[in-house]
């Protein structure tokens, strides 16, 4: 097993070293975890941001929006869900961090892999077609038990909790606005990988493009791994993966920017890039 090192970079030496290795890169991989989302500003973990969208949970005790073992009931659960995803994945506004890596990234080839399931990059010109999100989206719905393999668009259904919400108590107030799977009635949850039930269906084609991009490159081609705020939440999805995609790939480079995390495997040597810093903090500074 390779050891870990880290050996402090300055902003200026990482944003110089990023620089240099894009300008030599031929393809870009940029592989995203929930750290790029939080300093975009969808921190799961702000408790002010919980207060004002949820003051009914706050006052409960409930401080952040990690609920998924949350004891509430299911009219209480709804209302949470609708409100943070309305939040979080169809808020109208162009994302300025999200859209500054869009520019630095340019025209190069170039494809995403995220375990954000929020669709900030394809909300913020980054192409449908070569985002791949293996732990799901927001966006859709499935049925708990499953009864089928078929997910649903979450939009209308949102809409439908959200005219019956009740801010001060938190709570739906019309028990029919509560979603119920069409096929089979049982109690249906947002399409995102919480344990084996999840239907991965309509996100296994894009990976299946990214394995092909990745293998159809030619042996002499630069590879560019930026990898962007994945920590140890799920380093099966994101972190070692890249690890050992540049492990096995001649000439790829990975850039690992994370201010908790930031540690690289010592066998890549002067082919990975440490930067303790936040995302934020460094895409300012890499942009024009």
């Amino acid at each position: 097993m390779s050891t870990l090192h880290n050996v402090p970079v300055s902003t200026a030496s990482a944003r110089e070293t990023i620089r240099a290795w894009l300008q030599e890169a031929d393809r870009v991989l940029i592989a995203a975890g929930a750290g790029l989302s939080a300093a975009a500003g969808y921190d799961y973990g702000d408790t002010e941001r919980f207060r004002e969208l949820l003051p009914a949970l706050y006052r409960l005790g409930l401080r952040s929006r990690y609920l998924l073992g949350a004891p509430l009931p299911k009219d209480m659960m709804w209302g949470y869900w609708a409100v943070h995803i309305d939040d979080i994945r169809y808020s109208p506004d162009p994302n300025p961090l999200y859209r500054k890596l869009r520019e630095l990234v340019g025209e190069r080839d170039h494809w995403v892999i995220t375990s954000n399931v929020d669709a900030l990059f394809a909300r913020n010109g980054f192409a449908p077609d070569r985002i791949f999100t293996p732990q799901g989206d927001y966006g859709r719905l499935q049925c708990t038990v499953p009864c089928t393999r078929e997910t649903w668009p979450t939009r209308r259904v949102l809409d439908t909790i959200l005219a019956t919400y009740d801010r001060d108590t938190g709570r739906v107030t019309d028990p029919t606005a509560l979603p119920r799977c069409p096929n089979c009635g049982a109690d249906v949850f947002p399409n995102v990988r919480v344990g084996p039930e999840f239907i991965d269906d309509v996100y296994l084609p894009a990976g299946q493009r990214l394995a092909r991009w990745l293998d159809a490159a030619p042996t002499d081609s630069a590879l560019l791994v930026l990898e962007i705020g994945a920590g140890f939440n799920t380093p099966g999805v994101i972190r070692r993966p890249m690890e050992n995609l540049v492990r096995q790939t001649p000439g790829a480079r990975l850039v690992r920017i994370n201010p908790a995390h930031p540690d690289v495997p010592s066998d890549l040597g002067i082919r990975a890039l440490s930067v303790p810093h936040g995302a934020d903090l460094l895409l300012d500074s890499l942009h024009p």
